[in-house]
């Protein structure tokens, strides 16, 4: 493995992770789930979560990816797409940085917890242009057999792990409640990275053309 390919698997992998944390639909309807219901069903609306990325990122690296290997004019569009994108994200996350989190849902969704959460993944606009603007613009714009399998795995393990954690210690009190305050800071530190890494990706655009 190339020192560049692992760099690209961990500073990627990490960004999602960001994107990951900071609280959205995602987060509610797996700690609702997990607050009205119990930690089990938390844990499968984790997993739905982490098929639903599973399908969102395999349509980004695979079907994407070779449309831009055909027009890579479109991969230097789609990078400064996502470089603003990114940016606009990053501003949003940190002007409601300290805007409480609404967790009032009455008694949680009903159903079953695994669909509920691929559907909330599958249905997620920001989730789509997350991996079809975003991602592909930090990434280079041919991706080896290995590097896209090892991708789809670090972004369906994050999404997994992560909500997994939210499902068994979210409905603890002390937990709950330090995310609760850690909040603004969690999503100050968020778009503050998010932003500068937005503006790396329009310089590196702007070197392509």
């Amino acid at each position: 493995m190339a020192t560049s390919d692992l760099f690209t698997l961990l500073s990627v992998g990490f960004v999602q992770l960001l994107a990951v944390i900071s609280p959205g639909p995602s987060f509610l309807i797996t700690a609702r789930t997990a607050v009205a219901k119990s930690h089990r069903d938390g844990v499968k609306v984790a997993l739905g979560l982490g098929t639903g990325t599973v399908v969102w990122s395999t349509a980004a690296l695979l079907g994407l990816n070779a449309v831009f290997h055909a027009v890579p004019v479109l991969f230097i569009g789609m990078k400064i797409a996502g470089a603003l994108f990114l940016l606009y994200i990053a501003y949003k996350i940190f002007r409601h940085a300290a805007e409480p989190l609404n967790m009032e849902g009455g008694e949680g969704p009903t159903g079953s917890p695994f669909v509920k959460g691929f559907l909330t993944q599958i249905s997620n606009p920001k989730v789509a242009v997350f991996f079809g603007s975003i991602i592909l613009a930090m990434l280079p714009a041919q991706l080896s057999p290995w590097m896209t399998v090892a991708l789809i795995a670090i972004f369906s393990l994050n999404e997994v792990w992560w909500y997994t954690v939210v499902a068994l210690f979210f409905g603890s009190g002390p937990v709950r409640r330090f995310y609760l305050r850690a909040k603004v800071w969690i999503d100050r530190v968020t778009g503050l990275f998010l932003g500068g890494l937005g503006l790396r990706l329009l310089w590196s655009a702007r070197d392509a053309l």
